[in-house]
């Protein structure tokens, strides 16, 4: 092999290197953050723990709605306290204002961003499609916990509040794609 040809098919190599990665980067960062909570990501859990603590922190709820979605959306409390490593949950209420069936979808984080990777969700509706019929009013609960290990993590000692924040937006829409670009860029 001529010195050009090793040279070409070392270019090739690097671009398609460079291609695969950038293609694999997306999910490899949504790992990292599921993984870590960065960015405020919250996990996703199949088992409550078995401990309670008397550490008790206040749980705040925030919801904003798109202009080009016709809902209401709130929670059904604007806050709670949660002991550590206590299951609790909350109600969302959405409503369809329009005559019209209307699909949304939620993107969400909580604050402060330290505390996502101890914000454990065992059932919640977001990233799902919802789609209402004129004027339906439908309950979306989130089932939560704090994880215990928050306990071990002397930097979250300082934490006595946490916001979960959700934002709905009219599915397939570009403002739908900015947020969840958004939201993917900041974690």
């Amino acid at each position: 092999m001529d010195k050009n040809t090793r040279v070409l098919l070392l270019v090739f190599g690097i671009v398609f290197a460079m291609g695969a990665l950038a293609f694999a980067s997306v999910p490899l960062y949504n790992l990292f953050c599921r993984v870590t909570g960065f960015g405020g990501t919250t996990q996703i859990s199949d088992t409550v723990p078995d401990q309670v603590f008397d550490r008790e922190i206040t749980v705040r709820f925030n919801t904003d709605t798109s202009k080009q979605l016709p809902w209401s959306f709130k929670p059904e409390t604007n806050k709670m306290i949660v002991n550590v490593g206590q299951q609790k949950l909350i109600n969302f209420i959405a409503q369809n204002k329009s005559s019209k069936p209307v699909t949304g979808t939620a993107v969400y984080n909580v604050t402060p961003l330290k505390a996502g990777k101890y914000f454990q969700k065992t059932q919640c509706f977001c990233f799902d499609e919802q789609t209402l019929v004129p004027k339906q009013k439908m309950n979306m609960p989130v089932a939560f916990y704090i994880d215990p290990s928050i306990m071990d993590d002397e930097s979250m000692s300082d934490v006595s509040s946490i916001t979960l924040s959700y934002s709905f937006f009219k599915a397939e829409t570009k403002e739908l794609d900015a947020a969840l670009e958004a939201f993917y860029n900041a974690e």
